[in-house]
């Protein structure tokens, strides 16, 4: 039996002008995450990240534990787009809602932010976002839930035989496979895609034609005294 390995990548630059790296606490995610298998003499045959910073950044930290001497970059595995997602839900569904007039991005407060995504993803999976001639940006439900299973296929197929692939990637991605595995209703995938830990292990066994969930959101890493404060969602 074979593995994929996906590891969400550490926390992001929430508020900051560029999401798109690894804050402080990230980094250092990343790198316990990464001394934690050197530890215990983990070893990967490939490793594989987005086209994403924070991702890139993520798998940089892994690296030392991957035979091949680099990361394979693969747009399969980037994060959804929420920006025209939040955009479009303000612009059409918001109001109606009980959100308050004249909400717009960016939207700073953690907390607001997360009910306007949960809001916002729900229509995007339900398919009632409708995107305009201005929304070039947004990519549907079925394409994105597309992209990432037929990704997920293809590593597959290209690493047999006992092979232990290593995956930086985000918690939409991550959702998305555990669905591969459980055959899980697409409701049920964005409520497991809240709840993907930063720097979360998740582990697809596959072989023979079957692929099963070796484990979800997993952090061996950070479970200790004087590191648990350092689990994070976002």
């Amino acid at each position: 039996m074979s593995e994929l390995i996906l590891v969400r990548h550490g926390q992001a630059s929430f508020g900051a002008d560029s999401y798109d790296k690894l804050s402080p606490v990230g980094l250092r995610q990343a790198q316990i995450l990464s001394q934690h298998w050197q530890a215990l003499g983990e070893q990967f045959d490939a490793c594989y990240a987005g086209t994403l910073i924070r991702q890139q950044e993520t798998a940089a930290a892994l690296q030392p534990l991957v035979k091949s001497e680099s990361t394979v970059i693969h747009a399969g595995f980037n994060e959804y787009n929420g920006d025209p997602l939040l955009r479009i839900y303000l612009r059409d569904h918001a109001i109606h809602e009980g959100f308050p007039a004249g909400l717009a991005l960016p939207i700073k407060d953690r907390k607001a932010f997360q009910l306007v995504l949960e809001a916002a993803t729900q229509h995007w999976i339900n398919g009632t976002l409708q995107a305009d001639s201005g929304d070039a940006d947004f990519e549907s439900w079925k394409d994105f839930q597309a992209r990432v299973h037929g990704t997920l296929d293809e590593l597959m197929q290209l690493h047999t035989g006992g092979a232990r692939v290593l995956i930086s990637t985000s918690g939409g991605v991550i959702a998305l496979a555990l669905q591969r595995a459980l055959n899980l209703p697409d409701n049920r995938v964005i409520e497991a895609n809240w709840m993907v830990h930063n720097s979360s292990v998740t582990r697809l066994v596959y072989g023979r034609g079957k692929v099963s969930l070796g484990c979800f959101n997993a952090l061996p890493h950070l479970e200790t005294p004087g590191l648990r404060e350092l689990i994070t969602f976002r």
